[in-house]
């Protein structure tokens, strides 16, 4: 990632009130940025900024003549890579969501903080020089794309639109802001989380936690730690991952599982860079940048109202949203020869051969467990293999052995005999609904209502199965 330097393109304050820019302007000073201009009219505020360039705007909402509301779209429109600072008096978080709908990077609330709002200036900065990148990529051929990838030895592809989305992980990787991963199950968002640990060139580690079914006080004991005697059982001090984690890159994964209160919690992080430990009133520091995945659309989910709205703002920075492996089958046999040569040296077989019906066949099945799912059907069909020529009907056997349960289900619903099933016995083909009741029961009941067993034995997490229950409770009560 180039380094752009800005310093010949002055910072912009918006505010109608002259000692609010006097203050402001008197703490950038102070923290070397010298070209700082002030207006406390907004309507020649968008008059200097049509014509001239700036390195970034704080601008306050409520001011005469052009409302800060409108004059953040007319930025945003103009020039959407300047970033915008919304600083004001309101501190609604319905107001702050909107700000940052229309384009705003950060919303602060007066009486303003120094230290946050230099550090939103810094990251505003950083954002802007990765807004300049972004831009020649997105203008850049398919050819280049395809030569200034990075080579990341874990993910094999040749696909442009994975290459282009590499791309886009080497220019934002350096930055301090978070990144949001999104993809079906099994397409990698773990291996792209690393890329852009390894592109960053943070000299921290990577701590991997993937927060599904995680209640609010196992997720601050693993992210934040605690102090002796902050509840039963805590006996000695325990740093968090986040102190691991520090100067490299924590991961969470299935962050659209977390509950509400962790949400809270994970938001003032972002915000403030602060944390606290259970058990202690002091505020610790965090310097480790932060990596999210779901295979959610967390955008539906902060629709349903079951993930914040001002997180997920916060969260979006950066997007990267991987294809599922059916829309990469230019991939299919890349990642065929690397599964086949990884399963036989693992099982110390010899060089094994196939015929392009193989591929042809591959390229025709759907794969709903992506990536993940093609390494396990070659590791098996490998396993299987004892000749060193490998079989296509013998896959399709290994495929079709994979989705004969739901075929099994359905020969039996409608089979007189009715459907036993490991001590479960419908008499005919029953509905979802009840089908799902009695399999949570049977899993409850073989896991001696643990539940945390339960889920896994489902298949699910256990924040999923705890939905199920409280859901199937509220209809009877």
């Amino acid at each position: 990632m180039r380094q752009q330097d800005f310093s010949s393109y002055p910072i912009m304050l918006v505010d109608d009130e002259t000692d609010v820019l006097s203050l402001l302007k008197s703490f950038l000073c102070h923290e070397g940025f010298q070209n700082v201009i002030t207006f406390d009219d907004s309507q020649k505020a968008l008059e200097m900024f049509k014509s001239e360039e700036v390195a970034l705007v704080v601008s306050d909402l409520r001011m005469p003549k052009l409302h800060g509301r409108d004059l953040l779209e007319a930025f945003s429109e103009l020039k959407p890579y300047i970033p915008v600072i919304v600083v004001t008096a309101e501190s609604h978080i319905d107001t702050a969501i909107d700000c940052m709908k229309t384009g705003a990077v950060d919303y602060l609330t007066k009486p303003i903080s120094i230290n946050r709002f230099i550090a939103s200036v810094k990251r505003a900065l950083e954002l802007r020089s990765l807004n300049e990148d972004i831009l020649l990529l997105d203008n850049a051929t398919d050819e280049d794309i395809s030569a200034r990838a990075p080579h990341i030895p874990s993910i094999i592809t040749q696909d442009k639109e994975m290459l282009a989305l590499l791309s886009y992980v080497e220019v934002v990787a350096k930055s301090r802001q978070p990144v949001l991963i999104s993809g079906e199950t099994g397409v990698g968002k773990e291996l792209v989380a690393r890329a852009v640990h390894t592109l960053s060139g943070f000299k921290g580690g990577f701590i991997s936690v993937n927060v599904a079914g995680l209640d609010d006080q196992m997720f601050s004991d693993t992210l934040f730690g605690h102090r002796r005697g902050a509840f039963t059982g805590a006996l000695n001090d325990r740093d968090g991952l986040i102190m691991k984690a520090a100067n490299g890159t924590i991961f969470l994964d299935e962050i659209g599982d977390l509950n509400e209160l962790s949400q809270i919690k994970l938001l003032r992080l972002l915000q403030e860079n602060e944390y606290y430990q259970l058990g202690s009133d002091n505020p610790l520091k965090s310097n480790a940048r932060l990596v999210v995945a779901t295979n959610k659309n967390l955008r539906q989910c902060m629709n349903d109202g079951t993930f914040r709205k001002d997180l997920y703002y916060r969260l979006c920075t950066h997007q990267v949203a991987i294809p599922p492996l059916r829309k990469r089958t230019g991939d299919i046999q890349l990642l065929l020869d690397h599964f086949i040569r990884q399963a036989a040296k693992s099982m110390g077989k010899g060089r094994l051969s196939y015929r392009r019906e193989l591929v042809d066949f591959l390229v025709t099945y759907a794969f709903p467990g992506n990536i993940r799912e093609l390494q396990s059907i070659i590791h098996d069909f490998v396993s299987r293999t004892t000749s060193s020529k490998l079989s296509t009907s013998l896959l399709k056997k290994i495929i079709a052995r994979d989705q004969e349960p739901a075929k099994t289900v359905m020969e039996h619903g409608t089979n007189s005999s009715g459907l036993d099933f490991n001590g479960i016995s419908f008499s005919s083909l029953p509905t979802l609904k009840y089908a799902e009741a009695v399999i949570i029961e049977k899993a409850l009941e073989l896991a001696k209502n643990n539940q945390g067993t339960a889920a896994r034995m489902l298949g699910i997490t256990r924040q999923a199965l705890n939905n199920r229950l409280r859901r199937a409770t509220s209809k009877m009560s």
